[in-house]
């Protein structure tokens, strides 16, 4: 391939990659590429916002701004009470390859999250995680040519979602999809000689949330990223190399905390068996759950079985599995009646309650206000006492063993602020050191968390030319990574980000941009997204 020389600056974005997770692997020599970076490099943590989940992290990434500046907070995108999955129409600021196309530079963008449908710039961008199946590419057309050029490209894993594909092949399916991702760059950015190139690997991440505990199949991921990193790196000879992660992995050994029941034992919150509630993999898969019309004999069983496993905190996730090792998942698929899951399905009513934990990776709780809300029962004038009695209730909330639930329980202003903010939750609820997670079921107060999650901190890397590999930078971060790219091309920061030029670069002062121009909201309306996030226990 031939070498493209007038690349600038590299980025490239692991997912969830942090020191505990790269450390050991660079250790025992798997990793190569990286660490031969790593060791000509300005490095340390990262550290992410609040909260540290993907679909808002990236975004902020990839902005420089806070949440409340680009308008993603979570997975999901709030209307009222009604609820999509986020896209790329969501993200309302600038992102750096923008800017970059602002200033007459070309870019291309791989696999990035949230990107869907792509705008256009001079360059290429295949949109990544929460896009649909068939992504929208810029330009059109382009999709059909990385397929031809590097062979079946796909956003997921071919059959990610089908339960009756065993673990193995799953696997495999993870490891060409992240060959995919580092061909398909070397193949656009031969095509198109890019000022920026951006290449994201996702499965980083989802490797951990799907295989937990299993670190031969982690080591596995980070080997291919590796291999991939070595042939970017050969064929595209950048000037500098970003690496940067949007948060950090690790082990949890607290507990699943159901905000909501606090919220319900304390009078702040009601619920309801109205299938309207809290987004679940019930209703994820209402329409798929059922061959044929969805008709049963015996469904007084199997209410009872659904309200037993709601209460326990069965997700979708964890009860595919237990399925699966009864044999009992092809039974359930054609013949549990959607209306038996309805009905036994208690979530939260989101017109009669004060307060209530809309999503887990939201990190906290949304007041219902009359006049900001569809039927709002906190008047305005009492918005900040019922907030504050809240937060004294989640702060002083203990675990089973006595120990503090969170290490911060505070208003959302004190980590989200901006134009978007009030489309936020109001109150933020920070897990005592990320050993807890959040829970919208309705049931026993605590519960088992998933074996593996996100944790704050993060990674990041600087190397190349005019890099001063002695700075710094541990005080780095996620917001920080924008303005360090733009600088690395001489363009000056927008002075709206959050985050500064890390000092392993020469900063550019940052000046005020024209107001962006926010386009209307798309839907996403795409099954196989919400599938995807009810797999990884997004959706519960």
């Amino acid at each position: 391939m031939v070498v493209v020389a007038s690349m600038r600056t590299l980025l490239v974005g692991l997912d969830a990659a942090c020191a505990p997770v790269l450390d050991p692997l660079f250790e025992d020599g798997a990793l190569p590429n990286l660490a031969s970076l790593f060791e000509d490099a300005a490095t340390g943590p990262l550290r992410s916002q609040i909260p540290p989940w993907t679909a808002s992290a990236w975004p902020s990434l990839y902005t420089g701004k806070n949440p409340g500046k680009h308008g993603v907070f979570d997975f999901l995108a709030f209307d009222g009470y009604d609820w999509d999955v986020v896209n790329g129409s969501d993200v309302k600021a600038r992102t750096m390859w923008d800017y970059l196309d602002e200033n007459d530079l070309s870019s291309v963008v791989v696999n990035a999250p949230v990107t869907h449908p792509p705008r256009h710039i001079d360059g290429a961008v295949v949109p990544g995680y929460l896009a649909p199946d068939e992504p929208d590419c810029h330009p059109e057309g382009i999709l059909d040519d990385i397929r031809e050029a590097v062979g079946e490209y796909r956003v997921y894993a071919e059959r990610e979602t089908d339960e009756r594909v065993d673990d193995d092949a799953k696997f495999r399916e993870y490891l060409r999809l992240t060959e995919l991702r580092g061909e398909t760059f070397r193949y656009l950015a031969d095509r198109f000689d890019p000022d920026f190139g951006f290449v994201q690997f996702q499965k980083t991440d989802a490797v951990f949330h799907d295989f937990p505990g299993e670190l031969d199949k982690a080591r596995e991921v980070y080997e291919t990223v590796d291999e991939q990193l070595g042939e970017i790196l050969s064929a595209c000879d950048p000037d500098v190399v970003v690496v940067a992660s949007d948060h950090g992995m690790g082990e949890y050994d607290g507990h699943e905390v159901r905000v909501n029941e606090v919220l319900r034992q304390e009078g702040f919150l009601n619920t309801s068996t109205d299938g309207r509630g809290v987004p679940s993999w019930f209703q994820i898969k209402d329409e798929r759950l059922v061959d044929g019309d969805g008709e049963a004999d015996g469904p007084t069983l199997l209410e009872r079985l659904a309200v037993v496993a709601a209460k326990g905190g069965l997700t979708y996730q964890r009860g595919k599995a237990i399925l699966d090792r009864l044999g009992l998942a092809e039974f359930v698929g054609k013949h549990v009646p959607v209306g038996a899951v309805f009905a036994a399905s208690e979530s939260v009513s989101f017109e009669s309650s004060s307060g209530y934990l809309r999503s887990g990776s939201e990190l906290g709780v949304r007041l219902n206000v009359d006049g900001r809300d569809p039927a709002g029962v906190i008047p305005e004038s009492e918005y900040e006492s019922v907030r504050d009695d809240i937060i004294s209730v989640l702060d002083a909330l203990t675990d089973p063993e006595g120990r503090p639930v969170f290490d911060e329980v505070v208003p959302r202003e004190t980590y989200i602020h901006g134009p978007y903010a009030d489309d936020a939750v109001d109150i933020l609820c920070v897990p005592r050191d990320f050993e807890n997670s959040l829970s919208v079921h309705i049931g026993d107060a605590f519960g088992a968390p998933e074996p593996w999650n996100h944790k704050p901190d993060g990674i990041v890397a600087v190397a190349g030319d005019g890099v001063d590999t002695a700075a710094d930078l541990s005080d780095a971060h996620l917001f920080d990574v924008a303005p360090t790219v733009l600088s690395t091309f001489g363009i000056a920061p927008d002075e709206e980000m959050d985050g500064t030029t890390l000092p392993a670069v020469e900063g550019v002062e940052p000046k005020s941009y024209p107001e962006f121009e926010v386009e209307a909201r798309m839907q996403t309306d795409d099954e196989s997204v919400e599938e995807r996030l009810a797999d990884l226990g997004y959706l519960e």
